[in-house]
């Protein structure tokens, strides 16, 4: 068998172990796949199964058959669970510096790509969103302007596209640096990159603890009724190197989620790191640019929903050797009148 071959092989073993176990009715009938080669790495870019719901449509003769889905075959990192009780070490951001030593393992997923196909996903249905808006910010350098024109904006969006009656913002994260970021010691905070752990940044606790901290008088009844934390993930430049990847809610059970302190100078809350799980469906748009916006959707007091979306930075080895990755993040308290 030629190396080309083998690694075609390779290929389609990642990409079949994980579609195959998770979205396929057994013998249901053929599957065809078409690669392509990109940078000397073979990917699928297109497929199709007749009784799946996870495919793209067959070719047609005009070439307008979805061929543009860049699907990528790669590794996500989990938690390693020692399954002996302990909860994760914290997770420590003080003084300019986080420091996070928490054992993380990495497992094979096929990322698909859902370009096109955006509004198939919703916020309620699966824990992300995504939508296009430009804003008028463009570098993001400038700290009061982020904190007042374009929090200002994502407000205004967040209420359009959720119908909340109340949006606040309680932090926001501009990321340019490395991806290997969390290794440079000392003020590594003014070099942040891509978070390439898969995780969500609230706990159905932490979520509470969250919101007391921002309003420590209004918190018992602000409980009474739906409140969400959200994120406003957007590409400062189109997104090649480190892409963002979000879980299909529901391919995620709570039992997969375990609490992990998250300790600042001003406030301990708990996010969750997340246990591997082969079922889970990871998704993402490829080549966002800035005018493409992802909601991803940390809680929900709201039990009948998608309440979290797992989320992580992830290598497309066709562009590992891009410039950093470039993207702004805005976190946000979101309330309803019931």
């Amino acid at each position: 068998m030629s190396g080309r071959n083998k690694e075609a092989r390779a290929v389609l073993g990642c990409w079949i172990r994980q579609l195959g176990t998770t979205h396929l009715p057994p013998s249901s009938g053929p599957l065809y796949l078409t690669f392509k080669d990109t940078m000397r790495k073979l990917r699928v870019v297109r497929y199709f199964h007749p009784k799946s719901d996870m495919h793209e449509t067959p070719p047609r003769a005009d070439g307008n058959d979805g061929s543009h889905k860049h699907h990528v075959a790669t590794t996500l990192n989990y938690w390693d669970d020692p399954k002996d009780g302990s909860r994760p070490a914290p997770i420590y951001l003080l003084k300019g510096r986080v420091t996070n030593k928490r054992p993380h393992r990495a497992h094979k997923f096929l990322v698909t790509d859902i370009s096109g196909d955006e509004d198939k996903y919703s916020l309620d249905g699966h824990g992300f969103q995504y939508c296009s808006y430009e804003s008028h910010e463009k570098e993001f350098i400038d700290e009061q302007a982020i904190r007042s024109n374009y929090y200002e904006e994502c407000e205004k969006l967040v209420k359009d596209v959720t119908g909340a009656t109340r949006v606040w913002i309680f932090n926001h994260k501009v990321r340019r640096g490395p991806t290997q970021w969390h290794h440079l010691g000392f003020n590594n905070v003014a070099n942040r990159g891509p978070v390439t752990r898969t995780h969500v940044d609230q706990s159905y606790a932490g979520a509470e603890l969250r919101l007391r901290h921002e309003f420590p008088g209004e918190a018992d009844e602000l409980l009474k009724k739906r409140y969400q934390i959200i994120n406003i993930w957007r590409p400062i430049e189109t997104i090649l190197k480190d892409p963002i990847a979000v879980a299909d809610a529901n391919t995620v059970p709570d039992a997969d989620l375990v609490g992990a302190d998250m300790v600042e100078s001003d406030f301990s809350g708990e996010s969750w790191v997340v246990r591997h799980n082969p079922t889970h469906r990871w998704c993402y748009k490829h080549q966002m640019t800035p005018q493409d916006v992802l909601f991803i959707k940390c809680f929900d007091s709201n039990t009948t929903v998608a309440r979290r979306a797992l989320h992580s930075a992830f290598e497309d080895p066709a562009y590992r050797d891009m410039a950093s990755r470039q993207s702004i993040e805005v976190r946000c308290l979101v309330f309803y009148d019931a």
